[in-house]
């Protein structure tokens, strides 16, 4: 009787390899926006941990500690900076990853107030009366020009991919079908509002194309600058976080142009 050997053919090894590597290539890539912190660098995590092509943006002169530890752990994580208000940044990255597909971008680079968070309604920059009119440009730049620079610079990437997903992380801040529970926070929640009707219009023109446009109401995430705070239905990050992943993965066309909170339901606005 022969004996069995294994069959170690090179040719063969060849084609195995190049199956291997053609497999890697095609992996689903996403691409998040503020990824160094909070949501984003949460998104970037379990992403990376899923195996998808990570593409992790952030605005730092300097690759940040938390990006560049991940970026040891995971070999498919890729960093790249660009500043969400910087046009010139955005088209320099959107040119530089011309070719490549991308299935998921997430818009989640933003600002809720700019210095010490003192907690929801005490911003005094945002408060009626002492209400700080230079930090509105920054919030209109950073929250709402920001995502449609960046979703239209990248709109050719993200219609060569399989999904053809646009997100946005918003808020329940910028609802305006309801009075807000307490005044304050002019800025962010006016630019959370105009953000969703950005996003809303955005759907209408990429339906043609396949392209899925979804703003999500993360809900209370705990994360670094909240990690003290303990609001009611407050969810650790990775919680909120995979939820959201969750749902995004069984996003539909039917879908396109629905603000949801991180499960899926339809979140008011």
């Amino acid at each position: 009787m022969r004996s069995r050997r294994s069959f170690r053919h090179p040719v063969l090894l060849l084609i195995l390899s190049l199956l291997a590597s053609a497999g890697a290539a095609l992996a689903d890539t996403v691409m998040i926006t503020g990824a160094n912190s909070g949501i984003g660098l949460e998104f970037t995590r379990q992403y990376a941990a899923q195996g998808w092509t990570v593409i992790a943006t952030h605005r730092r002169d300097q690759i940040p500690d938390t990006l560049k530890a991940l970026a040891d752990q995971y070999s498919n994580l890729r960093v790249e900076r660009m500043d969400v208000t910087d046009q010139t940044q955005i088209e320099a990255l959107a040119d530089k990853l011309k070719g490549t597909p991308i299935d998921v971008l997430i818009n989640n680079a933003g600002i809720a107030t700019i210095g010490e968070f003192k907690g929801i309604g005490v911003d005094e920059n945002q408060t009626l009366g002492t209400l700080n009119y230079d930090q509105f440009d920054l919030f209109i730049r950073t929250n709402v020009r920001g995502p449609i620079m960046i979703s239209e610079a990248f709109l050719d990437h993200v219609k060569a991919s399989k999904q053809k997903k646009i997100i946005a992380i918003s808020s329940a801040s910028g609802m305006v079908s309801a009075a807000p529970p307490r005044g304050g926070m002019y800025w962010y929640g006016m630019s959370k509002a105009a953000l969703n009707k950005l996003m809303v219009t955005l759907s209408a023109d990429v339906r043609a194309a396949g392209v899925i446009v979804a703003m999500f109401h993360p809900g209370a995430v705990r994360v670094e600058k909240f990690s003290e705070l303990d609001w009611p239905g407050m969810e650790e990050s990775p919680e909120a976080i995979g939820k959201m992943i969750k749902t995004i993965s069984g996003l539909t066309l039917e879908d396109s142009g629905r603000f949801m909170q991180n499960d899926g339901k339809t979140q008011p606005w």
